[in-house]
Formats: structure tokens, sequence, C-alpha cells
């Protein structure tokens, strides 16, 4: 093994951890409901913990189920008897326009609290989970006056046609490796559709959806329209999911999590969106440029310290080229600057918060016991913190812990392959299908290859983790259920009705 280069910084950036700490100060500590910040009713605290030290810098109201309860019944008024949904389609729009350009205004804010929150880097912050944000909520937004339904040639002497309805309340489930972006996706399409919101964030990464809540009340959104309840999954998720008045969720998290909402989904036959785990396999063809190869190996396995649903998780390198692409991996991965994500040359930071770490260095630990050479990297940095080398393993078989469960941390397993039905069926070879990728010149290939993996996205050579609001986002297999983004992203957050009519003297059928 060849020992990581990196170290984790010790000390902070001081300007900007000020900033950070006084934006979080700001932030209202409570329940956001009915356009109020009101106190939770167990009186109760969630300490917020820095992942940089793992101290506890503040600590925000933890909701129960009879908050939920008043937040439903919020979103529920809204919906039934208050102005959202019948506000005209494109004025709704211009809310969620004007939405956006406040997030848009107060950017580094935001970028600030997601990095005190989750340990990402500022820049990734800034640079990726505030625009998709703001991303999502534009497109969603011109969306809103275009959601239509069709005629139909009916058998009969009927005029038969549908209607794109909203659902009316939404509980939002969000976690917490992108908490601000991956919200987005979810209230984009559900605000835009007409409905109202109860938003429950990951009990690890609630600032910036309270800080959200203060832009929407700026933004003159009407009381009740957006909700959020802070709390564990346990209580507050359930209770969401469980409510009856709640007619449709939005979930994005662990594949063990997502089949729990399924089953108490089915209590009351609501709607469910769930976006899960992936285990997402790389391939690169023995005629791919290596270079090029290795450099987005780097942001496909490594970005968000791999706390990404689409991170490369297992690398099939073909055998002509392996020994040569490993070397180059193995060198690239060295370099990455892992610590203070605050300053703007750090590419990794630290991982959210204990709870995962553990589960990370439990199967790096797995992976070394099984067989498994390391290559580089395995260890945790620092005398504090939440910090681990990026890493890197090679001589994995395919039955190993690290080639089947989902790791969620920054850990790449690395095998060779012969021939191209190999490789499809052991790509293929897992319970989960989100995302893949492959490597090659070869344009028959690459569609032989994309069209084979069971997956719902396939990323064909340099365009790794390229999501867009316009483009679909769907998956395979137990990575999920639904479709975020684009057309098919907003009708996920309607209901399709049928009316029909007779026509009684119509000069043509």
């Amino acid at each position: 093994m060849v020992p990581h280069k990196g170290n984790a910084s010790t000390g902070v950036r001081p300007d900007r951890y000020r900033a950070a700490l006084a934006a979080a100060e700001a932030v209202p500590k409570h329940l956001f409901i009915n356009n109020k910040f009101v106190g939770a009713k167990s009186g109760k605290r969630i300490p917020v913990v820095d992942p940089r030290t793992e101290k506890t810098i503040l600590e925000i109201d933890e909701g129960c189920p009879e908050d939920v309860d008043a937040a439903v019944l919020a979103a529920t008024e809204a919906f039934v008897k208050g102005p959202w949904p019948r506000t005209a389609a494109v004025e709704r729009g211009r809310m969620l326009d004007k939405l956006a350009d406040l997030v848009e205004q107060h950017a580094e804010e935001f970028a600030l609290l997601e990095t005190l929150d989750t340990g990402k880097p500022f820049q990734a912050a800034l640079m990726m989970d505030i625009p998709g944000f703001v991303a999502q909520m534009r497109h969603q937004a011109g969306w809103a006056d275009k959601l239509s339904g069709q005629t139909f040639k009916h058998s009969m002497p009927v005029f038969a046609y549908t209607l794109r309805e909203p659902y009316g309340v939404c509980g939002l489930i969000v976690p917490w490796n992108f908490p601000v972006a991956l919200l987005g996706m979810k209230l984009a399409p559900a605000l835009a559709a007409g409905n109202t919101v109860v938003v429950k964030p990951a009990e690890h990464t609630m600032l910036s959806t309270l800080r959200l809540a203060q832009l929407v009340v700026e933004a003159g959104f009407p009381p009740g329209v957006f909700n959020v309840v802070t709390g564990y999954g346990a209580t507050v998720g359930a209770a969401l999911v469980k409510h009856p008045l709640v007619h449709k969720i939005g979930f994005t998290g662990s594949t063990a999590v997502g089949k729990l909402i399924l089953a108490e989904a089915a209590g009351t036959m609501k709607s469910a969106s769930l976006e899960c785990g992936g285990k997402n396999p790389l391939i690169i063809c023995a005629d791919a440029n290596i270079d090029e190869a290795v450099g987005v190996l780097q942001f496909a396995a490594f970005t968000n310290a791999g706390q990404f649903c689409t991170s490369a998780s297992r690398l099939y390198v073909h055998a002509d080229i392996y020994d040569a692409f490993m070397a180059k991996a193995i060198k690239h991965t060295q370099a990455r600057k892992v610590g203070d994500p605050f300053e703007d040359d750090t590419e990794q930071g630290a991982i959210t918060f204990r709870g995962q770490f553990d589960k990370v260095m439990d199967l790096i630990q797995s992976g070394q016991e099984q067989g498994a050479t390391l290559l580089t990297g395995g260890k945790s940095i620092g005398d504090q913190g939440l910090f681990i080398e990026p890493t890197l393993f090679g001589d994995v078989k395919d039955d190993m812990r690290i080639a089947t469960e989902e790791i969620f941390g920054p850990v790449l397993c690395c095998m060779k392959w012969h021939n191209v039905d190999e490789v499809i069926a052991r790509a293929n070879a897992t319970r989960y299908g989100l995302v893949a990728g492959v490597f090659t010149n070869d344009i028959n290939l690459a569609h032989t290859i994309s069209r084979s993996l069971q997956a719902g996205t396939v990323w064909i050579n340099n365009c790794w983790h390229c999501l867009s609001p316009s483009v679909p986002f769907g998956s395979y297999k137990e990575s999920g259920t639904g479709v975020e983004g684009g057309q098919q992203g907003i009708e996920a957050y309607t209901k399709c009705k049928v009316v029909m009519t007779p026509l009684t003297a119509s000069p043509w059928l």
C-alpha cells in the first residue's frame, strides 16, 4: 500500500468560519409552520455538530408527531382554502423564480451553512449545491403553466379529456449529503404543480432549510404553503409518511429507509417517489483514453467525499490496461487535498457525521479482512474531525462487502475484466440500479454496454455526474421508484384525472 500524501488541516480559515458561525446563529432554531417559526411541542433539542471538530455549535428544536400534525393541518388549510392552488400557474412560476433569485443573492451565506453542516468544501457548495437549487426552481417555474392534459377519440359520442391536478399536501424528506440541492429537486416541482409541502430535513443538516424558510416569507408565499418540521426519521419522518392528509411523499435516502417508507405509505395508499442507494459501476474499456478516464474517475468517485448516491463505487478496468490505469489512478488519488472545507483548495472535506464515518471505516476494515489489496488510503486523518483518506482497493472480488454494500464514502473498489459479456453481467449483479458509466472510443461498444446496463442513467465517457433539471433522473431495482427532473419530474407531483361529457349534436366525432 502506498500512503496517502494529504493532510487534514487542524486549523480553519478564520474569516469564513466566523462568517459561517454568524450565519448559523442568525438562523431561527424552531419549526416553521404557517409562515411562522414556532417551538416544538416536545421541548427537546437536536445538537448541530461541526463534522470538522465533532463539537456541538448550537441546538435546534426537535419536532414530534404532534408538530407534524400541526404542519400538515396548516398545509391542508392552505391547499383547500388558501390562494396557492388557485393562483394562476404563470404566477406560481414567478414566485418560484423570485425564491430562486433570493437564494442566489444569498448564495455565499447558504454555502457557508452547507459547509458548516455537512463538512463539504465551501467552493463545492458555492459552485454546485446552491446553483443546483436555483436551477431546479427556475426550470420547474417554467413548467408551471405548461402542464396540460390530452383529448381523446372516445368509442362512443363522448368528449373525453385529462387534467393534471396537484395531490394536495406533499411530505418531502430530504437527506444530509446535499441538503438544499436535493430539497430543490422535490420542492420545485411540488410547488410549481400547486401543491403545499411539509419538509423534514435530515437531523444532521437542518440549517439551510430553516434559512430557506425565511426567504419563503420574503418571497411572498402564502402561509401554509411551505412548512418545516425538524426532527428524527423514526418520529417526524414516520409521522409524515403515515399521516392520512399527506397524499404524496418525496424521499431521497438509503434503500433501507426507502423500503420502510413504502411499507408505511401502503397504509394510506399514498404515492411515493423514492431516490435511494446505488452501487454504481464504471467500466473502462481497453481503447479508453487513460488520462481522461483517470481524471473523470476522481470526480466520479470522490466528489463530496463519496457521499453521493451517484458516486462511482465499482471500477471495472480491462485487463490489458489495468496496470497502467491503476498506476495513474493511485497517483491522482494521493494528490487529492483532504482538509479544512473552508479553504479554497480543499478537494475533500469531512464525513458529515460520526455514524457514517464509523460505517465507512468498518467497510474499509472488512475489505482488508476479506483479502482485497489496499492500494492507497484507508485511514482516518488528523487528531479531530471526521476525515478519511481517499481509498482505492485492488484485487476486489464481486462478493466482498465493499463490492456489494453501498459505502457512501471515499472508497473505490477496482477490478479487472476480460470480455464484454462478463463485465456487463458483473456490473448488473447488484440489487441496485441507479447510475453507471462506460469509457470507450467505440460508439457501437458504448451503445451495447449502455443499453445492457440495468441503471436509470448511463454516462458515456467524460460526463459523470452530469445532472440537469431538464433531464429525467430515475432508477432500476432497489435504487428507488419514480422519476425526478424534467416534465416527468413535475408530473410526478400531479394526478391524472379523466373528465367525460356527452356529445349530443356534434357535427363530427
